[in-house]
């Protein structure tokens, strides 16, 4: 009897043991209950009733899913996010609680106090992309989407104003999720008008899902523009002045009601960028070529001024509390004027034989019209959606230019060099039908499935006009240079993909299938013989390719914890020849140095492989990856000397650098980036990445082995500083590594930004002046080497720029987080987050 005694007394002492040490699960799935979307990183807190120091909690992921671990007892439990009304609950635990969808709503008492940008830039990784929510980057205040873009890590901007992505530049840009006329139809001449304080957000998508358009072998760029959603009017105006000058306004405005949501982006920019070039030509003489001079200096000095209008104006309806429809208007007006001055010395065994000094001035008009309408209807709460977008664009761009070389120094008696003036006629239009559908099912599982048509023609029609000897005043149409390049590009797509999570993995596989029609016809008074014997490669002038493609994408992450995770992600990928890389008639920009397109080029494929490592602490967030490419039927722009036979006095005979795009055989990419975001102290902000990378390029072009490897590398440094008397110091520095190639050898490019800013008239207004490129040393330095020339050139495309900005909000406060609500035209094409 003892013995049972004490059995018993053993296991009411095991059982209580068991039941103190035991822990139960708390879930549930946080989310907007206006907007039906996910809250990322509401705060749930667990307190227990009889002891309010045991606290335990713990944030939502990417989904607005959470999980909460805590012994058996009584808590009270509070789910809140900023700007929404919290909810409390009280539970007996003594198993696992799973609490469902949480609906918060907004907080009324909170409608004017919504921030118009956060305080500091963060990163969110997702499965096929990274998102970083631009902060208040003072450095790019006065300036354009361009200026913002070179600030975030991975992405580089040259001093072109060519857009990278790890060091590789056929990146597709994206404008909310869809090619755009404000991104410029795949040119980034648009980006460099619009003002960076119209972007909310930009998603580097390095390993996209099928979702996306299989263009761009280095990625994707999404521009995520603001969009308000606050019940009421609120809004921002902004103004700068600068050196070189500038001016510009610019203003954001929202009026919200239960039923509707206006919202408008307007501006007007007017800016001169000063700018020059400078090339240093020594020719070799071979048994092909006989140089008409040993060696040509250019020396340029360039004029720019731009002015720009622009406004985006929206409205979305809200049809029910799980549907709406938006529609958009964007409008852009160009008006730029550049003069570009060219001091040419050319030489002949060491000796000046000949000084011209040539005035290239160009207006160029340009208007640009957008009209979008998108339809989303959510079925329920848990991401059961259908959104359907239609999109049409328009734009048309008028050049006159007039170009006029006089003779300055003469030794030989040298032939008077014509005047020429060109006129460009360049239309386009765009249209986009796009359909996406998510189906979520089972326990943390979607499929999706939807459709993409995008449809494209671009006619340039380009007309030269020179001038006659004998009268100078007469001008007459050059037929063999004249020429009209109709070019259309259809491209339809369908895809199909299936997320799931299983335990602490999520995976994202998918397939789209593309067909691309590229299609060009060349109007010209010279035959394709004709053509073939000036350019000397066989030009086809009516062209119609099509191409049938299968993508497969794959993305894998794995949770460690809330905190920390691995990523890994496969995609193939396409690179489609442009309209200007096609275009076979060169430009008359230089009588030495000309581009010219390539009717026969071909589009590339990549396969991509992307291996990512993010950790986040309480005031430290690091970001990692190693990536491998490999494409094929890769572009090179390589350079060679030609000579223009009957192409007017201006070039007749004279031996010719041309630049010209072609087909290589490969093109191997490794690399790796490491970025940290770091907040030490409320004071300080800091921010690095470094990105290093290897390519190897294997390939032949006219007998010549274009082949090279090339190692390189840019980092970015930004530090953000709060002064006494609420002063804000902001260092931005960019380093790019020196870089080569088959047939150049480029120098490192070291650029440094500063601002300051104060906040004013009761936090309502910032007052900022900041310096772009402290040092005016972003400049390309650049060797070429092979064995028919050398050339040694330096290009700068804007000098240092310095800015005074004045920002003034009303109905809105700076210090709070945005709410980042997307709904209508403006999501991120409703991701999967497992």
């Amino acid at each position: 009897m003892k013995n049972i005694f004490l059995l018993g007394l053993l296991l009411v002492f095991t059982t209580l043991t068991y039941a103190q040490s035991s822990t139960y699960s708390i879930t549930g799935k946080v989310v907007d209950k206006d907007a039906g979307i996910p809250l990322e990183y509401a705060t749930i807190t667990v307190t227990d009733v009889n002891n309010a120091e045991d606290v335990e909690g713990g944030i939502t992921d990417t989904s607005g899913n959470f999980t909460i671990e805590v012994p058996a007892g009584e808590y009270t439990i509070k789910i809140e996010y900023i700007s929404f009304q919290p909810i409390i609950l009280t539970k007996k635990i003594s198993g696992d609680l799973n609490l469902g969808t949480t609906q918060l709503e907004f907080a009324a008492s909170d409608l004017d106090e919504v921030t118009v940008v956060a305080e500091t830039t963060t990163v969110d990784i997702r499965l096929d992309k990274k998102i970083y929510n631009i902060g208040k980057d003072l450095t790019t205040a006065g300036g354009t989407v361009s200026d913002a873009l070179n600030n975030v890590p991975s992405v580089s901007v040259d001093v072109e104003g060519s857009i990278s992505l790890r060091g590789n530049d056929n990146v597709r840009i994206l404008i909310n999720g869809k090619p755009s006329a404000i991104a410029g139809y795949g040119s980034t001449d648009v980006l460099r008008q619009l003002p960076a304080d119209a972007i909310e957000r930009v998603e580097v998508i390095t390993s996209p899902s099928a979702r996306y358009d299989a263009e761009g072998t280095a990625g994707i760029l999404n521009i995520i523009l603001r969009k308000e959603k606050t019940l009421g009017f609120n809004g921002s105006l902004n103004t700068s002045v600068g050196n070189p000058d500038l001016a510009s306004i610019s203003a954001n405005l929202n009026l919200r009601t239960d039923k509707f949501n206006i919202f408008n982006t307007t501006g007007y920019r007017y800016s001169s960028s000063p700018g020059n070039g400078y090339f240093d030509t020594q020719y070799n003489t071979t048994n092909e070529v006989t140089p008409t001079y040993d060696r040509i200096i250019e020396d340029r000095d360039i004029q720019r001024l731009n002015r720009g209008f622009n406004t985006n104006l929206g409205l979305e309806y809200y049809i029910s509390d799980k549907s709406s429809i938006t529609g958009t208007v964007f409008y852009r007006n160009g008006n730029d004027v550049d003069e570009t001055t060219n001091l040419t010395e050319s030489f002949r065994d060491a000796s000046k034989v000949l000084e011209t000094t040539r005035i290239e001035r160009q207006k160029e008009k340009d208007d640009r019209y957008q009209f979008s309408l998108n339809y989303i209807n959510r079925f329920n709460d848990e991401g059961h959606q259908l959104t359907a977008d239609v999109q049409y664009a328009t734009s048309k761009e008028i050049q006159n230019t007039f170009i006029n070389e006089d003779i300055t120094f003469d030794t030989e008696d040298t032939t008077p060099i014509i005047a020429e003036r060109l006129l460009t006629n360049e239309k386009q239009n765009e249209y986009l039908i796009q359909a996406d559908y998510v189906l979520p099912f089972g326990e943390g599982s979607q499929f999706e499935a939807g459709y993409r048509g995008n449809f494209e023609n671009e006619v340039t029609d380009y007309r030269v006009n020179q001038e006659q000897i004998a009268n100078s005043n007469n001008f007459v149409q050059n037929d063999t240079l004249t020429n009209l390049f109709d070019y259309t590009e259809n491209v339809n797509a369908a895809y199909t993909q299936l997320g799931s999570k299983f335990g602490d993995f999520s995976v994202l596989a998918g397939l789209r299938l593309e067909n691309t029609q590229l299609k060009g016809k060349i109007g010209s008074a010279l035959t394709e013989a004709e053509l073939q014997d000036i350019y000397g490669f066989e030009i086809n002038t009516d062209f119609d390719n099509n191409y049938l493609g299968l993508f497969p994408t794959l993305n894998v992450t794995y949770e460690l914890n809330d905190r920390e995770n691995i990523t890994l992600g496969y995609n193939r990928r396409i690179n489609r020849p442009r309209g200007w890389f096609l275009n076979p008639f060169p430009d008359r920009s230089s009588r030495n140095n000309v581009f010219q397109g390539n009717p026969n080029l071909q589009p590339a494929f990549a396969n991509a492989y992307d291996l990512g490592y993010l950790k986040r602490w309480d005031k430290l967030t690091l970001t990692s990856s190693v990536y491998f490419q490999r494409e094929t039927e890769s572009f090179e722009v390589v350079q060679e000397i030609i000579e223009l036979q009957g192409q007017g006095s201006n070039t007749n005979g004279n031996t010719v650098i041309r630049s010209i795009p072609v087909n290589l055989s490969s093109n191997e990419r490794l690399g790796a980036e490491l970025g940290v975001l770091y907040n030490p102290v409320k004071w300080l902000r800091l921010n690095g990445s470094f990105n290093f990378f290897q390519f190897n390029t294997e390939g032949f072009f006219n007998n010549v082995d274009y082949s090279a490897k090339n190692t390189s590398y840019f980092a970015r440094f930004s530090s953000k500083v709060s002064l006494p008397l609420d002063i804000d110091w902001q260092t931005n520095a960019f380093y790019r590594g020196a870089s080569q190639n088959a047939q150049s050898d480029t120098d490192g490019i070291l650029s440094i930004d500063l601002a300051l800013s104060k906040d004013v008239l009761g936090d309502n207004g910032t007052i900022s002046m900041n310096v772009s490129d402290l040092l005016n040393g972003r400049k390309r330095s650049q060797i070429t080497t092979n064995d028919l020339f050398t050339r040694d050139s330096e290009f700068q495309w804007r000098q240092r720029q310095i800015n005074l900005s004045f920002v003034y909000r009303f109905n809105q406060r700076k210090n709070e987080s945005q709410r980042n609500r997307q709904t209508g035209g403006d999501d991120d094409e409703g991701d999967y987050q497992g």
